[in-house]
């Protein structure tokens, strides 16, 4: 191929083979190092960091590869003249991935390296293309980019750097990266343009899986700090009573509580289920159950807001009824719209009366003499559906023994809310032989608690003594 140096100076010469030679066995003990953290990395491929080690080293073998060759080149010289290509070897090699090309514009004629012909999958017997003909090999949306690289190399004689794809015979696309520079002839104008081109097919497929497993290693670390923040702000906010509560706390006891947090068989899964028991301040006792739609941080955060809210309007006198209208106003007003389902209680001791009112949640079951019943629901609309809505009032009085179960929705999982109070209905003989709430809490958790839930899930017994 003529070179693209001046008549009137004298060939380059390759640089003496000792510290090409040198810098070729540093690269390739490079190579082995490399290679053996490659193989420490592999793992069992469901760690993302571990296929992020792997994606790394397999990129480093590709660079270190393409220099390992490209320093051979520098020792041995500039090719000879184009020939017939020899059989890529399995795998392919390097040599075959370089290949250069000149284009005399003065004659139109083109000359190929015999690894040009093989980077475009063209038969080295066919003559070579021209560069009103090149494009015909780039993949469609990437034609404009060799057309600009081209005309500015050759009308401002810029340098050439650049990538595009090309369609080998058959079908399969190749990325090609291009370096090339014009050559001026005596009068400056430009004579013929002189390329080199490599096939990064390979590299930058091994970039791409790097990136892609950066990001989802990115995105699991991202995963697991805002599980870990929900799980905390859970934490901080549900009672942290554990076993049974007994209130009120002075005096004689009139009710004995068991609560459980049921967390989704996906520890990912952190939602917006809460459960409440607290004493206030007139002697009644306010007992909350309620879920806020959707998961993670945001939605936690929203639920501590909301059972705040819920405390704070209880300990100040607020009724069930009116305080879930002032809950729904809450909602509606907050930044990012949500919709939630509560149940709201406040037991009178003196008279054992249970007031409460519900949105949109499973009413609560009580449970008496060995059988069980829904109690029948007053009038109330989800959280956050609609402005200014009511909320129904409901009363019962209960007697000594009874025990009253609030749930959430994703108690009994993989069943409607219909047939999962059914279900819950049906453990009234062992409830009723039960002798405390935790105990009646842990024939409740035996059934359904080790179940590979979708969602997670609060129940609260409340069991009225003596």
């Amino acid at each position: 191929m003529p070179s693209h140096l001046s008549a009137d100076r004298p060939a380059a010469q390759p640089p003496g083979r000792g510290p090409v030679d040198a810098l070729i066995k540093q690269t390739r003990r490079l190579k082995g190092e490399v290679d053996a953290v490659r193989r420490d990395a592999q793992g069992d491929g469901t760690d993302p960091r571990d296929r992020w080690q792997r994606a790394l080293c397999e990129l480093a073998l590709h660079q270190l590869n393409d220099l390992d060759e490209h320093l051979a080149q520098l020792r041995d010289g500039p090719p000879d003249a184009p020939r017939p290509a020899d059989p890529a070897p399995p795998g392919g090699s390097l040599l075959s991935r370089v290949g250069s090309a000149e284009w005399d514009l003065l004659t139109d004629a083109a000359h190929w390296s015999a690894e040009l012909y093989e980077i475009l999958g063209r038969d080295p017997r066919s003559a070579p293309l021209t560069l009103d003909e090149l494009p015909s090999l780039v993949l469609d949306e990437d034609r404009p980019r060799l057309t600009t690289m081209v005309t500015e190399c050759l009308v401002d004689a810029r340098r050439i750097d650049g990538e595009f794809r090309i369609v080998r015979p058959g079908g399969e696309i190749r990325t090609v990266h291009m370096m090339g520079e014009p050559v001026l002839g005596t009068d400056g104008g430009t004579t013929s343009m002189w390329a080199v081109l490599r096939d990064v097919s390979a590299l930058r497929r091994s970039q791409r899986v790097v990136g892609e497993t950066r990001d989802s290693l990115h995105r699991q670390r991202h995963a697991q700090t805002e599980h870990r923040l929900a799980v905390e702000l859970q934490e901080a906010v549900l009672p942290r009573w554990r076993g049974s509560l007994r209130l009120p706390r002075q005096g004689p006891a009139t009710l004995e509580l068991a609560a459980r947090y049921l967390p989704s068989a996906s520890s990912a899964l952190i939602g917006g289920d809460w459960y409440d028991a607290l004493e206030l301040p007139d002697g009644e006792t306010l007992l909350s159950v309620g879920d806020l739609t959707g998961h993670g941080v945001a939605v936690t955060s929203g639920m501590a807001m909301l059972l705040g809210a819920v405390r704070g309007m209880a300990m100040a006198g607020t009724q069930p009824g009116p305080l879930l209208a002032r809950l729904n106003q809450l909602l509606d007003t907050t930044v990012q719209p949500a919709l939630g389902s509560a149940v709201c209680c406040r037991y009178r001791p003196a008279t054992r009366t249970l007031v409460w009112a519900q949105a949109g949640h499973p009413a609560p079951l009580l449970f008496r003499g060995g059988t069980g019943r829904r109690l029948s629901p007053p009038s109330g609309v989800l959280l956050g559906a609609t402005s200014g809505a009511d909320y129904g009032q409901a009363e019962v009085t209960l007697g000594l023994g009874d025990l009253v179960l609030l749930h959430t929705d994703g108690l009994v999982p993989g069943h409607s809310a219909a047939t999962a109070t059914d279900r819950l209905l049906d453990l009234a003989p062992r409830l009723g032989t039960a002798p405390t709430a935790e105990d009646c809490l842990r024939t409740v958790v035996e059934e359904w608690g080790a179940t590979d839930r979708q969602d997670d899930a609060c129940v609260l017994v409340v069991q009225v003594t003596a």
